[in-house]
């Protein structure tokens, strides 16, 4: 049976989930000018799972205190459509499997972001191509 948790680029699950931590995480940073402090990625079956903490600029912070958390919350969902090629083009590469759908969202005050990718179901082998 194949481990739910490998990924296809045969690198080993604790390996691939580094890679797309670190690749969304400077992907991320390099867009917005800061990163989050902590990434973590989990892949389970058709899933990928990105979550960002302490990310949050000082502009951010800046206007979470000035009581204008939904304008933090619009830049930051504009940001990440802007991003969606380059997250999923990335996913894609390490997961070697095509993304479905992205999703992405963060918490009001900015600090954490989540990226969530769903891959397209493996092609099943055909039967004459079995060893």
């Amino acid at each position: 049976m194949e481990s739910a948790h490998r990924g296809d680029a045969g690198m080993s699950a604790g390996k691939l989930h580094a890679a797309i931590a670190n690749e969304v995480g400077k992907l991320i940073a390099d867009f917005a000018g800061r990163g989050a402090t902590k990434s973590r990625a989990f892949v389970y079956d058709d899933v990928v799972v990105c979550l960002l903490e302490d990310g949050a600029t000082r502009a951010e912070v800046n206007l979470v205190a000035a009581g204008k958390a939904e304008l933090v919350r619009l830049q930051r969902d504009a940001l990440q459509r802007a991003m969606e090629d380059q997250l999923v083009a990335a996913v894609e590469r390490l997961t070697e499997r095509k993304v479905k759908t992205f999703l992405s969202g963060s918490s009001t005050p900015g600090e954490s972001s989540v990226e969530v990718f769903v891959l397209e179901p493996r092609s099943a082998e055909p039967a004459g191509k079995r060893d």
